[in-house]
């Protein structure tokens, strides 16, 4: 199992910038992949960016180019830096990690942290 805490949301202007933190109760290593999904009200839940194995990154057409996943497994912890944000950004920003047991894959989330776009 992991247990995972984020942090640093908050109230932001549009065109401003915002990086969430993750960190993970176990090593990064031991973990398949690490992502970062939002849920804005009245929406499902979306993929906003994952980190895979060694590196490999993969980021939602909305957010490419504006927001950069990343992780220092010295800290167990995963980040997310957001750029040139949006009114439409706003969500609930949640942290996931997946980890893989014998083929079978196990989702872990966070509590969510709220990131508001608005001027």
């Amino acid at each position: 199992q992991v247990q995972l805490v984020e942090s640093g949301g908050g109230l932001v202007q549009p065109g401003g910038s915002l990086r969430l933190s993750c960190a993970a109760s176990r090593s990064t290593f031991s973990i398949y992949a690490m992502g970062w999904y939002r849920q804005a009200p009245g929406k499902q839940r979306e993929l906003v960016g994952e980190i895979i194995g060694g590196g490999i990154t993969n980021y939602a057409d909305s957010v490419k180019g504006r927001f950069t996943i990343s992780r220092d497994n010295t800290k167990n912890t995963v980040y997310l830096q957001m750029n040139s944000l949006k009114p439409e950004d706003t969500a609930v920003y949640y942290c996931n990690a997946r980890l893989i047991n014998f083929g079978i894959s196990y989702d872990y989330w966070g509590q969510g942290t709220q990131v508001t776009v608005s001027s």
